[in-house]
Order: C-alpha cells, then structure tokens, then sequence
C-alpha cells in the first residue's frame, strides 16, 4: 500500500508501519524518551508507569507496567504503532498486540546497536534527519568518554540474590567503551547470580551498585564494601544502561565514577588508571 512501509525489526520479524505514523505506543522508558527527543511526543499517545523522562511523557495515557500492559487501555488508543523492547517487554505482549496492530521491537546489545537504534526509530517514524543529528551528538559526546586502563569491574543490578550484568549486554559494551574489564564476563547468562564469596574471587577493581531495577542505597555499599576491602564500591545512577537519548548523560555518569576511582587509587596509594 502505497501509504505504508515495511520495515524489518531488530528481531527480524517484518512489520507494515504507516508512512508518518500518529498514534504511537511506546512500552520502554528509554524508547520514550527517545523518541521525545526525536521531536515526536505529540504523535505519542501512551506510555507505561514507568516511562517519566522527559516530564511531558506523564501526560501521556499510562497503559500499565513493562511485563504486564492493559490491553483493554491500549486498545482505546488506537494506536498505529507500537514500540517494543525485548529485554523489557515479555513475549507474550509482543505476540498479543502484534495481533492486533504494528509492533516494532528492538534489542540493544552493543554501543553500535544503540546508535543504530536511533537510526531505526528515526526511519520508521520519518523523521530520519532529525534521527541522525542525535545520532552524531551522542556518538561525539561518547568520543570525550575518560579511558581506564583495564580496571576490573562488576555491575550489580539485583541483590537477594546479587545479580550483575556479564557478557553480550548493552552495559558491558557501554563500560568496555571506556576501557573497564567486566569481571563477570565468563560467568554464564547475561545476567548471572553471584554471590560475595564470588566477587571476593573474582577481585574486581570497582563494584558498582546501580539505583536500578533494584534501588542499592548507601547500606548496601557499606554491607559489600565491608567484604570487599580492596575494591571500590560506588552506587551509580542506574539509567547509564539506558540506550537512546540517555546516552547524552553516559558520558557524565562514566566520568563521575571515573572521579571517584581515581580518589581511591589516591587513598590507597594506588597508581590510578590512565586515561588517554
């Protein structure tokens, strides 16, 4: 049809959009945000509750949580396009809604996954240009990112059990890009369950402890610092993982981090990392 386009997701799964669609559904906070600072928050029609970047997102309809959404709430929507995460978003809600109307889905593994997502959003909403300015921006913001000299790190994202981010994710890629060794990597899954008896073998350089999925407080650092004597243990914010549009504040998050290892190496008497 003449009116619409057929594109190809990052799951390979082919989908019919609308040339310039006007009813968008986003169920990933980062995808929301994203596609605000695309330009297109009035084509936007719903969000789920957790999706609050940038502020104008929460006037947008809530259609539930990103494992379970209201069908019934999309549905009064009418949405021509909706946009999925697979990390985020289950199976069964890319199956459901698929059923029903165009569902775009997209999987970052890689820093070049997430620029190329940017790439993608802008295509098919066409707005391409305005796509590959942000694009530029951020890959020139992540060209400034301070190089560690193979500091050793782990990132932990869950506690009871401990979780951390291993090998083939987004953040791996992402602290890789600034010169840290992800000290989970040989770990199996994505996301391994550890313990501290692990991250005392492993002997990481830094532990960080992200403020989400689950929210690490200054306890928690105080509890895994204690068993960690020689690493540094810092919370970070945890919306460095996020890709898109949060990639602008990546470089600010990192370089922060970076500021407090170096003190530490100082306290120590540590020869800090170089930075190139």
């Amino acid at each position: 049809m003449a009116d619409t386009a057929v594109y190809r997701d990052h799951l390979d799964r082919e989908v019919v959009v609308p040339m310039r669609p006007q009813r968008i559904v986003s169920l990933c906070p980062s995808l929301t945000e994203t596609l605000f600072a695309l330009g297109l928050g009035p084509r936007m029609v719903g969000r789920t509750r957790h999706c609050v970047h940038p502020d104008a997102a929460r006037t947008l309809q809530n259609v539930g949580g990103t494992k379970e959404v209201r069908a019934d709430v999309i549905a009064t929507l009418e949405p021509d396009l909706i946009f999925c995460e697979k990390e985020e978003n289950t199976e069964e809600i890319v199956r459901t809604l698929s059923a029903l109307y165009p569902v775009y889905v997209v999987d970052v593994h890689t820093v070049d996954d997430a620029l190329g997502l940017i790439t993608d959003l802008g295509e098919v909403t066409g707005v391409a240009q305005t796509a590959q300015s942000l694009r530029a921006d951020i890959k020139s913001r992540l060209q400034t990112l301070p190089r560690v000299d193979g500091v050793r790190m782990a990132y932990l994202i869950w506690q009871n059990p401990y979780m951390g981010a291993g090998q083939d994710t987004y953040l791996d890629a992402l602290f890789a890009e600034a010169g840290y060794v992800n000290a989970l990597a040989d770990l199996n899954g994505r996301y391994p369950e550890v313990t501290l008896e692990v991250l005392q073998h492993k002997a990481p350089d830094v532990v960080f402890l992200s403020s989400e999925p689950y929210p690490f407080k200054a306890s928690h650092q105080a509890q895994i610092q204690a068993a960690l004597p020689q690493s540094k243990v810092l919370l970070i914010d945890g919306e460095v993982c996020w890709s898109g549009a949060r990639m602008r504040e990546a470089v600010a998050i990192l370089r922060k981090a970076h500021a407090e290892w170096t003190r530490f190496c100082g306290a120590l008497e540590r020869r800090p990392p170089e930075v190139t």
